[in-house]
């Protein structure tokens, strides 16, 4: 066990189950508070049941940071396996993970956990975590895993397109007015991760539109990358996603290229039927 890494994670991630089998991640859920019921995102709903839901209730569901508690947890299960942990969440400017991620490290030793704030989301942060799993599977030491993942967050990014704005709207997210204008005007609005939030990059007419934008948008930004991922992510919408993917494939050749839910912590602000690409960049 000398010198073993952990790899822990956010359930915002949402990295293919296999991946986390095989690289041993440990997964800390957010948490989704819904008709005054408390679930844990990956835990006690899982992505499909959570969007049909999303369908057919009135009832919008809020969301809420992963606790320290399941830090703490999850960092005392990972200690007994290995001799540090490395950890990597979302964007600390999306949810108050890190902080909790903060508090939970009181009383473990300085050398024992290093946190890291990737500034992403979805893959984009799925990408650095694998990153730094498969670095340490190989042997890397921790600060050199850590020195990947720093050095990859500005290459890495996620763009996405939701069906509607009816659910930014009820977040919070935008005004009544802009909500009732893209309805009207059938928009479909871009959102591209910049600086760790989520910012409009543009809009089109139609759903088909917005697939075609956001592949032409992300191949545009590989187009002189060498070595790259990609992970075209859905809310129950996995057809539109392995379009996408195709598509992205025959622009240009990733090193890794996979379909990937949007977790419901997500989901819940942008709905079901959104979908995106996420990338990471390792020239």
């Amino acid at each position: 066990m000398a010198n073993k890494i952990a790899i822990v994670t956010d359930s915002t991630a949402y990295i293919p189950e296999a991946l986390n089998r095989q690289y041993n991640i440990h997964v800390v859920p957010q948490v989704l508070i819904w008709e005054q019921k408390t679930y844990r995102d990956g835990v006690d709903i899982k992505p499909a049941e959570f969007y049909q839901r999303q369908l057919i209730t009135a009832a919008h569901p809020t969301t809420s940071q992963a606790t320290v508690e399941d830090f703490k947890k999850t960092f005392d299960a990972a200690s007994k396996e290995a001799d540090s942990i490395l950890t990597i969440v979302l964007s600390s400017d999306l949810s108050g993970a890190y902080n909790s991620a903060v508090q939970a490290m009181a009383g473990y030793g300085p050398q024992k956990i290093e946190l890291i704030d990737s500034r992403m989301i979805s893959m984009a942060l799925g990408y650095l975590v694998l990153a730094a799993a498969r670095a340490a599977a190989d042997g890397a030491s921790m600060a050199d895993c850590a020195q990947i993942v720093r050095s990859r967050i500005p290459h890495a990014g996620v763009i996405i397109s939701p069906i509607t704005l009816d659910y930014l709207h009820r977040s919070g997210r935008i005004s009544g007015t802009k909500r009732l204008l893209g309805t009207a005007l059938n928009v479909r609005p871009l959102l591209e991760l910049v600086d760790g939030k989520l910012h409009p990059s543009g809009q089109v007419r139609t759903t088909k539109k917005a697939q075609l934008k956001l592949v032409e948008t992300v191949a545009e930004k590989l187009q002189s990358a060498k070595r790259f991922r990609v992970a075209a992510v859905h809310a129950n919408a996995p057809e539109n996603a392995q379009e996408m993917l195709t598509l992205l494939r025959e622009k240009c050749q990733p090193l890794e290229a996979l379909v990937a839910d949007v977790s419901p912590t997500v989901g819940c602000h942008t709905g079901p039927g959104t979908t995106g690409i996420a990338w990471s960049i390792e020239d």
